[in-house]
């Protein structure tokens, strides 16, 4: 099992029957393929669809089937379509129980940056800044440390922020962590790592919630 399955398995912990669901673009999207059969959500994006499926089998694409990071999808019974202003009005007025979110680096204040980096060429924000604000829980997945090794779980953001104290829960290929009034709390050790290991890639400062 690769470190990305490991998150994504993870995170279909999180969702529960009767939940509607918005998942964020890359990582995230995967988690519409390993729902277990039988659970009863709808998945939203902020695209305008309600009732994702999983990706289509190859040669069924639907190219007017889309989500947010124009990906083919198929749609389950009952889904509907409509205007990105209708999309944006279920999440700004708070019908989203769940969002499940990439990041590319997260602070130890529950801080995201995931829209852009500097010198890069973006574009849009996407719908990233309602839903941190907008969804009843935010839930960021991640790997633990980017390319070169460096810690992406900071003190501090230094990319552009998504939104300020803003996540709940933020699970990585190494932990889970929540977010409280007392701080980050390290909850949960993923697959066969240890302590030591998660404080040597943790350049944030975290309470062990373990003990």
């Amino acid at each position: 099992m690769t470190a990305r399955d490991v998150i994504v398995q993870r995170a279909v912990k999180e969702v529960q029957d009767g939940m509607n669901i918005n998942l964020g673009i890359g990582m995230p999207t995967l988690v519409a393929d390993a729902l277990p059969a039988g659970v009863d959500v709808l998945l939203q994006s902020e695209n305008g669809m309600l009732g994702i499926g999983p990706y289509p089998v190859e040669g069924t694409e639907d190219a007017d089937l889309i989500n947010a990071g124009k990906e083919t999808v198929t749609a389950v019974n009952g889904a509907s379509y409509f205007d990105s202003a209708t999309s944006f009005s279920m999440i700004r007025g708070g019908h989203i129980d769940l969002a499940i979110l990439g990041g590319m680096e997260v602070s130890q204040h529950g801080d995201l940056a995931n829209w852009m980096i500097p010198g890069k060429m973006v574009k849009g924000m996407g719908g990233a800044m309602d839903l941190v604000v907008g969804a009843k829980r935010v839930i960021v997945i991640m790997d633990h440390v980017n390319k070169h090794g460096e810690s992406k779980v900071k003190k501090a953001c230094t990319l552009p922020l998504t939104g300020r104290g803003v996540i709940n829960r933020l699970i990585t290929d190494l932990a889970v962590f929540d977010f409280t009034e007392q701080g980050m709390v390290l909850v949960e050790l993923l697959d066969g790592h240890t302590l030591e290991d998660v404080t040597a890639k943790t350049e944030a400062e975290f309470i062990n919630g373990l003990t």
